[in-house]
């Protein structure tokens, strides 16, 4: 494991990560909450903890945001894609050495979880997270957290970054063996084959299955590509739209478990374009109450860090301070 980075100053501050399928963003805040610092790092899942060369990525890049910061933390709170609490052993330790912070200091949860303590009090709300991957979540009020989805691309994901920019793909190719050449005749096909380099078959392959293969995160960008021309591709446009009614699946099969509850939308899917939303909000029962969270998760995170911080007085006595 990493050994702790070296600072020459650690001050009252606490650290927010938030990791992902395409990055994970990190912020300091001050114990006013002032942003001393922030940025990202790469892509990081709880995953990576189930084997030693995923152990090593998760150093590497927890290590390379601790030499970014200009000074290390007091506490800090991780929301990790794919983690769970049965990674705790594992990720827990490296939390508090890599950054050097007490046991007590350190707090690691499910992105979704972090979003629902972000979004709404115990019990009160369903937040529906579309990133690269798709996930909706309650957290009750004994802190249970309950979810629907978040089964990852290769089983499920549907709305989500990967799943449109998945989806695009079958389509456009679908179209071409049935009658080689439409691509022309299609926005849609056109804006992605100038993304993967050409129009032929093997120009796709390489860049989806190419070396290692492309990462999820990498083939959900090519989301942002069916948003862009959606506004001239009908085809674009109802995939989008298509992409919000699979993600209102996802409150509703929580709702039919626990009631009704208002939902909170979240991640970069749902601002790939208005579409996404339109679908969304036209497949939940009418008068459900929605709305859009506007606070970054990783500040969120850095928030839940302020709270675990050890009070100046107690690090006063520690140090011989009257």
């Amino acid at each position: 494991m990493v050994a702790t980075v070296s600072h020459d100053a650690r001050g009252d501050c606490a650290l927010g990560l938030d990791a992902g399928g395409t990055s994970t963003r990190f912020v300091l805040l001050a114990a006013g909450g002032q942003v001393l610092a922030e940025g990202q790092g790469p892509a990081m899942s709880g995953t990576q903890l189930l084997d030693s060369g995923g152990r090593i990525g998760v150093d590497i890049t927890l290590g390379g945001i601790a030499r970014a910061l200009p000074q290390l933390p007091r506490a800090v709170v991780a929301g990790i894609t794919g983690y769970d609490h049965v990674l705790a052993p594992e990720m827990l330790p490296r939390l508090t050495q890599i950054f050097g912070v007490e046991a007590g200091s350190a707090k690691a949860m499910s992105d979704i979880e972090l979003l629902c303590r972000a979004a709404f009090a115990p019990g009160d709300g369903i937040v529906v997270y579309a990133g690269t991957g798709s996930i909706a979540a309650l957290l009750d009020a004994m802190g249970f957290l309950h979810r629907a989805g978040g089964r990852g691309g290769t089983i499920d994901d549907a709305g989500s970054g990967h799943w449109i920019a998945r989806e695009a793909l079958k389509r456009v190719w679908r179209a071409e063996d049935e009658e080689p050449g439409t691509w022309q005749r299609s926005a849609l096909a056109q804006a992605l084959f100038e993304q993967l380099g050409g129009n032929e078959w093997h120009h796709t392959r390489q860049w989806v299955y190419g070396g290692p293969g492309v990462s999820r995160g990498k083939l959900g960008e090519l989301a942002g590509v069916v948003a862009a021309v959606a506004a001239k591709d009908a085809a674009a446009m109802a995939l989008l739209e298509q992409a919000g009614r699979e993600l209102a699946r996802l409150p509703q099969a929580l709702m039919r478990r626990y009631g009704r509850h208002p939902i909170a939308m979240a991640g970069r899917a749902f601002t790939l374009h208005a579409a996404v939303e339109r679908g969304f909000t036209a497949a939940l029962p009418a008068g459900t109450e929605i709305t859009t969270m506007r606070e970054e998760p990783h500040l969120a995170a850095a928030r839940l860090a302020l709270r675990l911080m050890p009070q100046a007085a107690d690090r006063a006595v520690a140090g011989g301070v009257a």
